[in-house]
């Protein structure tokens, strides 16, 4: 979750802070906790209101729209078999999702990163692979997750987060640029990291 700007400016440095190429998030169907995947129902339900939002950042992790709908694929297959493991009350089923395919999303990168590199390691040196390439997968996450949950925020309050926070701007500056009072600036800031906060708490944001 934001805790701090430091949070969001480490996350956004992966790339820069634009959402052109990143799809839509669908909008998702069913109760707030989304649907529940205990039968085949609620698995095609939950493709349905999930899918594009778990293709988007699997894109996003192997760079490959043919990967990740693989990726989206083998993350529901594996949703379906351990199904019974789902507990609304821990949390929402699309965080849930996320969960899994951000294991799979790692187990996939690194079989790839060790193929590419035909490098036989010791198993110290496979160990130091293994956790750079969550790194990796972890970071690429957070900068779709902090692209996905500025685009979900209104156009006054993306303004002054992405100029404050992004580009350095201060609060006057962003007052005499908008030509509104400085307080409005702060409070539309406030509540822009405030949705932010709901938003990326709702795609399962890890700190």
């Amino acid at each position: 979750m934001v805790q701090s700007g430091a949070d969001l400016r480490s996350a956004g440095r992966l790339s820069p802070v634009t959402v052109s190429g990143v799809p839509q998030p669908q909008a998702p169907t069913g109760s707030e906790s989304g649907p529940q995947v205990a039968d085949e129902s609620g698995i095609k339900e939950a493709f349905v209101a999930h899918r594009v939002v778990l293709t988007g950042v699997a894109r996003r992790v192997l760079g490959s729209g043919h990967l990740a709908e693989e990726a989206v694929q083998e993350t529901f297959v594996r949703a379906w078999r351990s199904r019974e493991r789902f507990n609304p009350d821990r949390g929402s089923l699309r965080t849930w999702l996320f969960s899994i395919e951000r294991n799979l999303l790692i187990d996939m990168t690194r079989t790839h990163t060790l193929r590419e590199l035909r490098v036989s390691y010791s198993g110290d040196d496979i160990e130091t692979v293994a956790d750079d390439v969550t790194d990796q997968v972890e970071r690429a996450m957070a900068s779709w997750q902090v692209e996905e949950a500025i685009r979900g925020l209104t156009p006054e309050h993306r303004t002054v987060l992405v100029a404050m926070y992004f580009n350095g701007r201060t609060s006057r500056e962003m007052a005499e640029q908008l030509a509104i009072p400085e307080g409005t600036v702060r409070s539309r800031l406030f509540y822009a990291l405030r949705s932010m906060k709901a938003i990326l708490e709702e795609m399962g944001w890890e700190e």
